[in-house]
C-alpha cells in the first residue's frame, strides 16, 4: 500500500486544480489566456449546440470568468490554435499538430470520420475543390450551393461539405479560422508551410506516449483506465507503462479513500502536502459545459465526483429526467447539481427551467451564495438582463422564486 493516503475531497480538490477549477480567477482575463487555458486542459472539445452559450467558449468561461468569446475565434485565426479528432473534435494548441498528424495520414483507420469510399467516388470533384482552394483561398462549405433533398426527406450535406470533411480527416486541409461558427478551411501546406513530413513526423507510438503524459498532466489524479479516453486511445500496457513512469519520477503513487489505488501527476506534487493535511481548499463555483474535461467522461465523474451525468438532447423528450440541454453546477470541489436553461437573446432573458440538486446536497447559506453568483455571472456574459426561475428545490433560493434581474455592471 502506498504510503500516501488522501481523503476523497484532497482527490477531488487536486483534480481540478489540474483543471483550473479549484479558486476563482484572481485577475481578469487577458487574451493570452486562452491558449495557456486550453494548453493546461489539453484539448477543449467542440459542440455546435447553442441553446445557451456553445461548449468551447462555457469550458473557457468557468476557467476565466467573464472574458469576451471572440478571442477563441481570434486564437484560431492567429494560428496559436488547430482543430482536429483529439478526444472529439477539439480546438488544440497549433503546436501539438506533431501529435496528431499520424491519425491525418492514415484516415481510413478514423472510423466514421472519414468515408474513403466516398473520396474515392468523387475524386475528380476533390481535386478541383483543392485547386479551388489553391487558387482562390480559403472556403467554407457555405461558398457552395444547396442539394436537392434526399429520399429520405431530409436535407443531405452538400456535396462539398462531405468533401472539406473528408479532406479535413486526411489533414489535406485545416480549420484556419470560424465566421459565424461557420468552418474555414485552408490548405495545410499553406496553413503550416514549415512542416515537412519527412523531417518533423514521429510515429504513433512516440505521439500517443505524449498524449498519455497530456492526459496525466491534465488529470493530475487518475486512475489506470481514465488515461486512455482523454485522447480516445486504445488501452496502452498499464502496469508497466505507470511503472516506468514512477521510476521516472512523472508519478507518485496514492491510496484514495473510497477509491483506492491510484496516480498523481509530478506537476501536482507541491499540492500533496497541503492535500494530505486537507488544507486544499476549493472556492470556486461555476456553471459547466456537458462536454467540460471534468464530465466529458461519465464513468469517471460518476467514479470521482458520485455524479450520474448523460446528454438528454439526443433523448425523446418523454424520457428525459432532466432536460435537453442540463449543465452541472460546481460548488467548492463537488458537483453539487445541474442547470436546464435557455438563452432568450433577443429578449435578454436566461430561462431555467428547472434547477436541481444532487441527492444528500444540503441547501446552506455558502451553497446558495455561490450558485447565485454562479449563475448571474454566467447570465451576465451571455447578455441576459433578467434569470426567469420555473422550478427548483423547495429551499433554494427561495428570496428569488420566479427570477431576478441581473446587475449589468
Amino acid at each position: 500500500m502506498s504510503e500516501v493516503t488522501l481523503s476523497l475531497t484532497a482527490a477531488r480538490h487536486l483534480h481540478l486544480a489540474a483543471q483550473g477549477l479549484l479558486k476563482k480567477p484572481r485577475c481578469r482575463p487577458q487574451p493570452a489566456d486562452i491558449l495557456s487555458t486550453i494548453q493546461r486542459m489539453s484539448l477543449l472539445q467542440i459542440d455546435t449546440i447553442n441553446v445557451v452559450a456553445r461548449s468551447p467558449y462555457l469550458v473557457l468561461f468557468s476557467r476565466l470568468g467573464a472574458y469576451p468569446p471572440q478571442w477563441l475565434d481570434e486564437a484560431l485565426s492567429r494560428g496559436d490554435l488547430m482543430e482536429y479528432w483529439a478526444h472529439e473534435a477539439c480546438f488544440l494548441p497549433r503546436t501539438d499538430f506533431s501529435l496528431v498528424r499520424h491519425r491525418m495520414l492514415s484516415p481510413d483507420k478514423m472510423g466514421w470520420k472519414y468515408r474513403k469510399e466516398w473520396m474515392e467516388e468523387h475524386a475528380a470533384e476533390i481535386e478541383a475543390l483543392m485547386d479551388h482552394i489553391l487558387q482562390n483561398g480559403p472556403v467554407r462549405s457555405t461558398d457552395f450551393e444547396h442539394p436537392r433533398k434526399g429520399t429520405s426527406g431530409w436535407w443531405e450535406w452538400k456535396p462539398h461539405k462531405r468533401h472539406l470533411e473528408g479532406l479535413f480527416t486526411a489533414g489535406k486541409v485545416m480549420v484556419i479560422g470560424r465566421h459565424n461558427f461557420q468552418r474555414i478551411y485552408d490548405l495545410t501546406t499553406r496553413a503550416m508551410p514549415h512542416w515537412n513530413d519527412e523531417c518533423d513526423l514521429i510515429d504513433q507510438e512516440q505521439a500517443e506516449a505524449v498524449m498519455l503524459q497530456n492526459s496525466a498532466r491534465s488529470l493530475g489524479i487518475f486512475r489506470g483506465q481514465w488515461l486512455a479516453d482523454y485522447y480516445r486511445l486504445r488501452q496502452p500496457a498499464l502496469p508497466a507503462l505507470l511503472s516506468r513512469w514512477q521510476e521516472e519520477g512523472r508519478v507518485i503513487p496514492v491510496e484514495v479513500e473510497a477509491l483506492g489505488s491510484m496516480w498523481l501527476d509530478a506537476d501536482l506534487a507541491p499540492l500533496l502536502e497541503q492535500a494530505q493535511a486537507g488544507k486544499l481548499t476549493a472556492t470556486h463555483s461555476a456553471v459547466l459545459s456537458p462536454f467540460d474535461p471534468v464530465v466529458w467522461d461519465r464513468k469517471r465523474a460518476e467514479q470521482l465526483f458520485d455524479f450520474s451525468y448523460r446528454l438528454e438532447c439526443y433523448t425523446p423528450a418523454p424520457k428525459r429526467q432532466f432536460g435537453y440541454f442540463v449543465l452541472p453546477l460546481l460548488h467548492q470541489g463537488k458537483l453539487v447539481g445541474r442547470m436546464d436553461s435557455k438563452m432568450h437573446r433577443k429578449t435578454g432573458v436566461l430561462e431555467i427551467f428547472a434547477l436541481y440538486l444532487q441527492q444528500g446536497v444540503r441547501v446552506s447559506q455558502s451553497l446558495e451564495k455561490g450558485l447565485m453568483q454562479a449563475i448571474n455571472d454566467f447570465a451576465r456574459w451571455q447578455g441576459a438582463g433578467r434569470i426567469e426561475l420555473k422550478h427548483r428545490p423547495e429551499q433554494l433560493f427561495s428570496a428569488q422564486a420566479t427570477g431576478w434581474e441581473i446587475d449589468a455592471a
